[in-house]
């Protein structure tokens, strides 16, 4: 059986603009960050938030944390980032000189575990009057999401860890969860996002397999792998049919939160 390997950046970046939008509205959303704290952007990736965090910070001080060396290095060439940390987010804390006053995660939430636990951490973590922001694909009941899984436990069955993949909770478990910690917002937006034409394949195999889908194949031999993307390339295009570019007009969710806490 082969073993997950680290993120491929070059693919991940295939679709950098469609990522960052909701990186952009969550921002949007984000209060002033208190004076002489520090933003903490959680699953950094290759940085394609660290430029747009830069510019509303000015002078105050941005740190990238990530567990993918190869990510980390990307990151590092955006040139916005005053330190780069190679750390899981489960076990990060700030540290005491670099109060948090932003901690900001877009798209990476999904991948831990424990989020009963998790959120309340992060908001403890938070100088007075700091903000925790976070975006996460609410996408794995959708076709292009779910025929990965499905498929999967079909051809190869018992092959694929289901606590693997990314998950995360209800809209309202969140709610019941942070509403009591500060001041909270909580909303969903469905993106509807246009993916070019791809000789590689149809593109909503070529936009998910780059994330969602990286522990299903990760799971399989390089023979197993091509059977299950043959099989997926076979009927996604009845879910998300494709215009006479070849393009594909693709609907993803994405679901938002902020928590604010006290100034005192």
């Amino acid at each position: 059986m082969t073993t997950q390997t680290d993120w491929n950046p070059g693919l991940y970046a295939e679709y950098a603009g469609l990522r960052l939008r909701p990186a952009l509205d969550l921002l949007a959303r984000v209060p002033k960050v208190p004076d002489n704290a520090t933003t903490y952007d959680l699953g950094c990736g290759n940085g394609p938030a660290g430029p747009v965090l830069r510019t509303r910070l000015g002078a105050g001080r941005l740190v990238g944390v990530d567990t993918s060396p190869a990510m980390l290095k990307k990151a590092l060439d955006t040139g916005a980032y005053d330190a780069l940390i190679e750390g899981d987010i489960a076990d990060w804390a700030p540290v005491p000189e670099a109060p948090a006053g932003l901690i900001f995660s877009n798209a990476a939430l999904q991948w831990l575990k424990g989020h009963e636990t998790l959120l309340p951490r992060l908001a403890g973590l938070l100088a007075p009057g700091g903000t925790l922001a976070v975006q996460v694909p609410h996408q794995n009941r959708a076709p292009s999401h779910r025929l990965w899984l499905s498929l999967a436990d079909e051809l190869f069955p018992g092959r694929i860890d289901h606590d693997s993949l990314p998950a995360v909770l209800l809209p309202a478990e969140y709610h019941h969860l942070l509403r009591g910690l500060g001041a909270f917002d909580l909303w969903e937006t469905e993106y509807y996002q246009p993916l070019p034409p791809s000789e590689e394949g149809h593109p909503v195999r070529r936009f998910s397999e780059s994330t969602f889908a990286r522990p299903i194949l990760s799971a399989l031999e390089p023979d197993e792998q091509a059977t299950l993307i043959a099989a997926y390339e076979e009927v996604i295009g009845k879910a998300y049919p494709s215009g006479p570019d070849g393009g594909v007009l693709f609907p993803f969710r994405r679901m938002f939160f902020t928590l604010t806490t006290d100034a005192g």
